[in-house]
This record gives C-alpha cells, sequence and structure tokens, in this order.
C-alpha cells in the first residue's frame, strides 16, 4: 500500500506545483489514442508568493492552517489551471492529515479540470486508484487503474503499476487476473521484489496449479536459497505431484544445509526416507533431531528412531533407543519390545533386565503379561538361574493364554536338569 510519508509531502508539492513546468511533453497517442500534451500554466507573482507561505506551513506540518488559506484561495480562484493547481494541494494536504475521503475528492477535481501538465495530471490519477485501493473500494481502484494505463504512455507504466493491479486482484480473490498482473510486474523487472513471487505463489496455490507453483518456487530458491520455507514448499509440492525422489532431494539438501530447525521439517524428512526405503537415514536423522534438542524426546519418537534403526537392521542402536524409550514411557509396553529382541539375540542378562523393568512398570494386557513372564522364565533358565526361572513360569500360569507354553517350559526344564544330572 502506497502512504506518503508527511515530510514527503511539502516536496511533493514543491516539485508538482512550485517548480518551472517547461519539461518534456508527452504528445504522443496513449494506448487508448487520446492525445494529451498539457504544459500547464503559469502562476502570477502574488498567487506564487501565497502558494510559498502554504508551502512553509505544510512544511512545518501545519495542516489545518495550510488547508484554511487553500480553501479561501479556492473560493476565489479563476482559471482551470490554477483552480486545478489548489485542488491537489488540497489534496495533498489532506492525505497528510489522513482524510483519504477529502484527498480522494480533491484529487478527482484536479484531475476533471484537465489542465495540469502531463507529468502531474497522470500521476494524480495513479494516486486516485490508489486511494481507491486503501479505501477497499476494489472495483472503483480497478476502473481507475484501467484508465490512467489507457491514458498514460506506455514507457511510463512501470512495474509497481502491475503490482498494484495484481494486488487489488488478490483482495478481491480474483485469483486468476492476479497471475498475469503480477508476472507482467516480474518480467518488467531487472530485480524483482520476493513479495511479487510470494503473491504469485499464493495465486497458484488458490487455484490449485501445483506444477506451476513448483516452477515458481523453484525460482524463488535461486534468488533467495536461505529462506527454509521454499524448500520445504517445493519438497511438499514435488511429493503431492507425486515427484517423492524430487521431493526428499529437496528437503534433504535443505538439511545438510543446516536449514531444517523445527521438529515438522526432521519428522518430514525422516519420513521421507523411510518411504523411499532408506531405514538408516531415516533413524539418523531422526535421532540427531532428539540429541540436538529439536524433536520432543518422547516415548512415540524414540520408539520410532528404534523401529526404523530395527528395519535397518541395525540392532545395537535399536535396543538403545527402546532402551531411550522405555526411560520415556510410564508403561512397560517399550521394554517388553527390547525384551523380545534381546532374547531372540540370547542376550540373556540384558533381557532379564528389560523384562523385569517391562512387569515392574506394567500397563499392558493379560496375554503381553503372560509371554513377559514366559521369556523371564526363559532368560533366567539360560542363566542356569533355575529357581527364578520357576517362579516366572508359575507367575505365567495365572494367565490362560500363557498357561500351557509355561508348563510346557517348566517340564523342559525338568527333563534338561534331570539329563544334566544324570551326565554328572
Amino acid at each position: 500500500m502506497y502512504i506518503l510519508h508527511k515530510r514527503l509531502i511539502a516536496s511533493l508539492i514543491l516539485v508538482m506545483v512550485l517548480t518551472t513546468l517547461s519539461g518534456q511533453v508527452f504528445a504522443q497517442a496513449s494506448q487508448c489514442g487520446v492525445e494529451r500534451g498539457k504544459t500547464g500554466g503559469t502562476l502570477q507573482e502574488p498567487t506564487y508568493r501565497k502558494l510559498n507561505d502554504i508551502y512553509e506551513d505544510v512544511g512545518n506540518e501545519l495542516y489545518d492552517i495550510a488547508y484554511d488559506k487553500l480553501k479561501v484561495m479556492i473560493s476565489r480562484a479563476k482559471g482551470k489551471y490554477l483552480k486545478a493547481t489548489l485542488f491537489q494541494m488540497m489534496a495533498q494536504v489532506e492525505w497528510a492529515r489522513s482524510n483519504f475521503d477529502s484527498a480522494l475528492s480533491n484529487f478527482e477535481k484536479a484531475v476533471a479540470l484537465d489542465a495540469l501538465p502531463d507529468h502531474i495530471h497522470f500521476a494524480l490519477m495513479y494516486q486516485i486508484a490508489q486511494l481507491y485501493y486503501m479505501q477497499e473500494r476494489y472495483d472503483d481502484a480497478l476502473d481507475k487503474l484501467a484508465l490512467w494505463m489507457c491514458k498514460v504512455p506506455p514507457e511510463k507504466i512501470k512495474p509497481a503499476s502491475y503490482v498494484l493491479k495484481a494486488s487489488i486482484y488478490a483482495q478481491k480473490k480474483d485469483w486468476k487476473n492476479v497471475i498475469p498482473a503480477i508476472e507482467t510486474a516480474i518480467s518488467m523487472s531487472d530485480a524483482p521484489k520476493e513479495s511479487w513471487y510470494q503473491l504469485k505463489l499464493a495465486s497458484h496455490f488458490e487455484l490449485g496449479q501445483f506444477p506451476k507453483a513448483a516452477d515458481t518456487l523453484e525460482v524463488m530458491i535461486q534468488h533467495w536459497p536461505e529462506k527454509k520455507d521454499y524448500w520445504v514448499q517445493l519438497s511438499q509440492i514435488y511429493y503431492k505431484l507425486k515427484r517423492d525422489d524430487s521431493a526428499l532431494s529437496v528437503i534433504a539438501l535443505a538439511y545438510r544445509r543446516g536449514m531444517l530447525d523445527k521438529q515438522t521439517d526432521i519428522m518430514y524428512l525422516s519420513n521421507l526416507y523411510s518411504n523411499r526405503e532408506v531405514p538408516y537415514k531415516a533413524a539418523e536423522v531422526l535421532q540427531k533431531g532428539i540429541e540436538d534438542g529439536i524433536v520432543e524426546a518422547s516415548k512415540k519418537h524414540w520408539t520410532m528412531v528404534a523401529d526404523t534403526w530395527y528395519a535397518a537392521e541395525e540392532m545395537e542402536k535399536a535396543l538403545d533407543a527402546y532402551e531411550r524409550a522405555g526411560k520415556a514411557s510410564e508403561d512397560g509396553d517399550i521394554d517388553l519390545r527390547r525384551g523380545y529382541i534381546l532374547v531372540d539375540m540370547e542376550r540373556w542378562e540384558k533381557a532379564v533386565e528389560a523384562l523385569e523393568a517391562a512387569l515392574e512398570k506394567g500397563g499392558f494386557n493379560d496375554r503381553k503379561m503372560g509371554e513377559a513372564y514366559v521369556l523371564l522364565g526363559m532368560s533366567e533358565f539360560k542363566l542356569e538361574n533355575y529357581s527364578k526361572a520357576k517362579t516366572a513360569w508359575d507367575r505365567a500360569g495365572k494367565y490362560a493364554k500363557s498357561r500351557k507354553s509355561a508348563q510346557q517350559w517348566k517340564n523342559h526344564m525338568r527333563e534338561e536338569r534331570a539329563r544334566k544330572k544324570a551326565q554328572s
């Protein structure tokens, strides 16, 4: 939005009103075939002195005094040029006082007289469009901007004019018309602003034009490679477009550049690695995120790390992660899971530790309770702690689903002890 600083008002008035009006004339035909080549008029010395006095008031921010003097002058003014000049000055003072309705009215009166030199006349037309935009009268703003573009010489239309046009369409949520306007602004500029690309990108999103949004983000990353959000957005769009390899490549590069600083970013990257069946990297990224304090060190996250290390067949790392998950958990489910793995690996002492921790915390159903006691008994048996093994199996026998298994193990232990005794 275009708002003049109060201190610049005086300079603008001085440049637009009190300067010599003998500059270059725009005598060529406009795009609408309307010719204009006015150079303005002349001011008599007494009038010039009065305007200069008013300018001093404006420079001192005495806007009320300046406006009262202008009202007296306009009531006595004769000739279109002087009246247009006074209306224009009154508009600028009202703008400085934030009386935008009055400023707009005075600007329009100045333009309607069609007496000001081209460079002032066209500037006022443009300001009128801006004022309508500021007042959220978007249809009027578009009409006035279109009229200005129609009247002004083509070489006077700058990228900012198309940015204004795009912004008006954006306020109307007319995204289809935003895009050609903002693309014109971008094409006209040697150094397009980031906000212009952001408006273009937003329009593609609103219209569901995801391939074009991806193209826009690729350009934005080239211009502003330090902006993490663009990397994340581009990766997510690629993922939406089922370009999984591209999605992973982009976000992985952002990670290597040290740009991913939020839990959602790390989780997203880890999940992409898992989806592409690269569990080692998935676990590595997620675990580092936890250790760096980016990802919460919760049971859920450590379990995800452990499960992924397990999928990568990195058992030591999986066990370490399960142990950390167990410490962050109030129930014994994770310790029981660790116990299963340790039994499979025949690491009996560690299995006993995990299973005892699981049973102490509890929190799981009867079936798992029975299984835990069966496994604990197995581990104690392998360590030749026969009394502890029997105790564990006796407890397992209290659960219907593990009773048969517990009895089989007790029978096996009797037979094994009898065999060893016979051999001794």
